[in-house]
């Protein structure tokens, strides 16, 4: 029998564009007080589909306290890779890290996304003993194995040698180890994806677990204690090779997001609060030669607020900051959307030209003065958090939810989960699609959504567009 790569995976960008578009999305659902374990919930988004919108299946954790966050497949279209791929693996299992207690779950979506179940469970204490890691936060599928980047070095808090990334064996889900080798300066974490022919990573930074499991500390904060690095480093090395800082006033670097067409060398990184100011920036990188640039491209403002309308937390700026929280970019390198998840906005960017993002569109959701209702009245809590595009890049998914001991700081109220599609006109702009309602479970909320078949923050590409 000839074997032949999945059909999901896909050489360019452009050819990923063109595929059938997505009949399920997979959504992470959390138990915010830990009085249940956390699950994934399987949605319907074919509009054809008389579930269209409903929760067709869900698959419920053995544990409670896991906190999960930003999980991914275990193969995708760098399996394509000339030098190192694996091209006949299948999109078959999504791992999905627990933040909070540092386990794995690896969960089998075949033979049908309605069928899913959970095939293997690594348990923190592997990850501990192979990898001096803890805290996994973020999942991508790399040519030669499963990349997850780790907040916590090892220890009670985390706090004991800096976090990193590791390496799990794509077939067996074994933990192999470290994936660095020489980390430079580099001593917090966050996110990271690369550019795979071009031989380079990014990374970013957040905080350490006693800055974040507990909540924001606000005194780490002003005293700009939170990441403010980008680090760049040479992928097959496994070696830093130049660490930018952009300033301490720039707090927490977030989201990475390469273009997705390998022939373009450049890449935008969101920061969720300068504390001079309380705006939120996007940046973009690009590549001179054996060097690396980054600059400020765009900033959005903090919006003046009654006092009276703002949690302990704010109350003294009399503003809320836009609080970037995620960026996503359409797989064609146009449009940059940013989620604002203290004002409650969605933005979109064109980023034909990367180093000049032009406003195209917004829209608003909940947010923590305006608590903006959807089109039809109904409420969204918190506001757009985490976002995924359609590989056709005429939706995108939104979730509510940030991290567990956030949401309660900057959202007293509450956060019950919510999950909105938004229609996108290519020729820019966006409006909410009004006949996509999920009814979320009550006592979850939401966090990722990842798309049958991949989206936007899930594929790395090993060919150029043609």
């Amino acid at each position: 029998m000839v074997q032949r790569p999945d059909p999901t995976f896909h050489a360019s960008p452009k050819l990923a564009s063109e595929a059938p578009p997505e009949k399920f999305a997979y959504t992470l659902l959390l138990s915010p007080d830990f009085s249940k374990p956390d699950a994934l919930a399987i949605v319907d988004v074919d509009p054809s589909s008389a579930q269209y919108g409903k929760i067709v299946h869900t698959v419920t954790m053995p544990n409670k306290g896991d906190e999960f966050h930003h999980f991914g497949w275990n193969a995708c279209s760098s399996a394509l890779s000339p030098l190192t791929g694996h091209a006949f693996l299948e999109r078959r299992y999504l791992i999905i890290p627990g933040l909070r207690s540092s386990r794995l779950y690896i969960i089998d979506t075949k033979p049908h996304p309605t069928q899913a179940k959970i095939h293997k469970i690594i348990e923190p204490e592997e990850i501990f003993h192979k990898t001096g890691y803890s805290r996994p936060h973020t999942v991508h599928c790399g040519p030669d194995g499963i990349y997850v980047s780790t907040l916590g070095g090892a220890g009670p808090d985390g706090t004991d040698g800096p976090p990193g990334i590791f390496i799990l064996d794509c077939e067996t889900f074994d933990v192999l180890g470290r994936w660095e080798i020489d980390r430079g300066p580099q001593l917090l974490h966050y996110d990271f994806w690369w550019n795979l022919p071009r031989d380079y990573m990014v990374s970013s930074e957040w905080g350490l677990p006693p800055q974040f499991e507990n909540g924001i500390v606000p005194e780490d904060l002003l005293a700009n204690k939170y990441g403010h690095h980008v680090h760049f480093w040479n992928l097959r090395a496994r070696r830093n090779v130049q660490t930018i800082d952009l300033g301490a006033n720039h707090q927490m670097a977030l989201e990475v997001r390469p273009a997705h067409d390998p022939a373009r060398e450049y890449g935008f990184l969101g920061v969720v609060v300068d504390t001079t100011n309380l705006e939120g920036s996007i940046w973009t990188w690009w590549r001179e030669g054996s060097e690396f640039r980054i600059e400020k491209t765009a900033t959005i403002p903090a919006e003046p607020a009654d006092p009276s309308l703002l949690p302990p937390l704010l109350k003294g700026f009399g503003a809320v900051p836009p609080l970037i929280t995620d960026i996503d970019l359409s797989l064609d390198d146009k449009f940059l959307y940013v989620a604002c998840w203290g004002t409650g906005e969605l933005r979109q960017y064109d980023v034909t030209t990367p180093r000049k993002p032009k406003l195209v569109g917004s829209l608003h959701a909940g947010g923590i003065a305006r608590k903006a209702a959807l089109p039809d009245g109904t409420a969204f809590a918190g506001g757009p958090q985490m976002l995924e595009i359609s590989r056709d890049g005429k939706r995108v998914y939104v979730t509510n939810s940030l991290y567990s001991t956030w949401d309660d700081q900057f959202y007293p109220e509450g956060v019950p989960g919510a999950m909105a599609l938004v229609n996108v006109n290519p020729a820019g702009g966006v409006a909410f699609d009004k006949t996509f309602r999920v009814e979320v479970p009550d006592g979850y909320r939401t966090h990722q959504v990842r798309l049958e078949g991949g989206d936007c923050s899930t594929d790395s590409f090993c060919y150029s567009s043609a």
